[in-house]
């Protein structure tokens, strides 16, 4: 039996020190690979001060536009600007576009202050401000998580509105039961820090923007780069966190009724059975008297 014992205490401690062998090479390794990538990692958007931490606000298209088509990324979307570039590109003969990194997200500083509601909205609206675009009404084109500050943006200054073209949002009833695993959150964020997403390209290589979008070879070696700065970051996190206390929020001012048109997906990705999150969108749009949908046979990244 105490030779068993000592056995066992040997193998799990080779294990032990295997782990922690690998940890170190892949810290070790994303640092230096992080080194390499410096020179790279260049935003072709404006950077503004907003809250002590700097945004960067991507802005092109046509600037004699009355209208501005922003698009506000869903959540954890490491490379906002280059994972709306195949949707924008077509409205920028005719429109002016601008997308809003926040804090955490492409290029935009990583940042632990608070991401309650008001916040979030008050550094999108700064932003959009500070990179000159002003006396402008806007047209929000939100995916997914940044459904929930589209609506609350829509009810808080409807006059800054025209309208909301959904990517896939979500809306308030999506947030009521749904668990949020801190634990889980967190070691997606260990493992990024320490560069094990590097050892699994497929992660990356897998998401929408390089398999199905219009990016280029080093418009795709760019969004990589970005990838390995920006997952799991602490803002990203902390947005999570507190998405359901974010969500009550709309719900006890939602009287809004600007024009809406939001497109559905068949919910692969959201976490959700295709039907039950179909219904959380379809419910919701058909409470508003200027609201329409589309159906999509398609996974969350619509767009």
């Amino acid at each position: 039996m105490n030779k068993f014992l000592k056995i066992s205490i040997i193998i799990i401690e080779v294990i032990i020190f295997l782990i922690v062998l690998l940890m170190i090479i892949s810290f070790v390794n994303h640092k230096i690979k992080l080194k390499k990538e410096d020179k790279f990692f260049k935003t072709t958007g404006k950077i503004v001060e907003v809250n002590n931490h700097n945004i960067n606000v991507y802005v092109s298209g046509n600037s004699n536009s009355d209208t501005t088509l922003v698009f506000m990324s869903g959540g954890g979307t490491c490379s906002p600007t280059l994972d709306f570039k195949t949707l924008y590109s077509l409205f920028e003969n005719d429109y002016q576009i601008a997308v809003v990194e926040k804090a955490g997200y492409g290029f935009s500083d990583i940042s632990d202050i608070d991401r309650d509601i008001d916040t979030i909205l008050f550094e999108t609206r700064e932003s959009l401000n500070k990179a000159g675009i002003k006396n402008n009404r806007y047209i929000l084109f939100p995916h997914s998580m940044s459904g929930i500050e589209a609506l609350y943006w829509a009810n808080k200054y409807p006059d800054e509105i025209k309208g909301i073209v959904g990517l896939d949002p979500s809306v308030p009833k999506a947030y009521e039961n749904m668990k949020i695993n801190n634990m889980l959150l967190s070691l997606a964020k260990f493992g990024a820090d320490i560069g094990l997403t590097r050892f699994i390209p497929s992660i990356v290589n897998s998401s929408s923007a390089i398999k199905d979008g219009n990016l280029t070879d080093e418009e795709k070696k760019l969004y990589r780069i970005v990838f390995y700065r920006r997952t799991a970051t602490t803002s990203m996190l902390n947005e999570t966190k507190q998405i359901k206390e974010n969500a009550k929020k709309i719900e006890s001012i939602d009287i809004t009724n600007v024009p809406m048109l939001f497109f559905i997906s068949n919910g692969d990705g959201t976490g959700y059975a295709k039907e039950q999150w179909r219904n959380f969108i379809i419910d919701y749009i058909n409470s508003k008297q200027n609201g329409e949908y589309k159906i999509l046979e398609c996974s969350h990244y619509v767009h």
